[in-house]
């Protein structure tokens, strides 16, 4: 049986942690940043925690 390929577009847009919680970027910070307040830029610059049922299903995408 061939091996299982990991989907393309989610290893580009999320990362599972050592403890196997899988995180992304947030939303709302890739372009129009012109008008948002560095405040609120500030706010969405780190990385954040996907819910655990759509964790479970982007860690099958994954292969983990």
């Amino acid at each position: 049986m061939p091996k299982q390929k990991t989907h393309s577009g989610a290893k580009k847009r999320f990362r599972v942690t050592r403890n196997g919680k899988v995180m992304s970027r947030q939303k709302n910070r890739a372009h129009l940043l012109g008008h948002k307040s560095s405040r609120r830029k500030r706010r969405l610059a780190g990385e954040r925690e996907i819910a655990p049922p759509d964790a479970k299903k982007i860690k099958k995408l994954l292969n983990q």
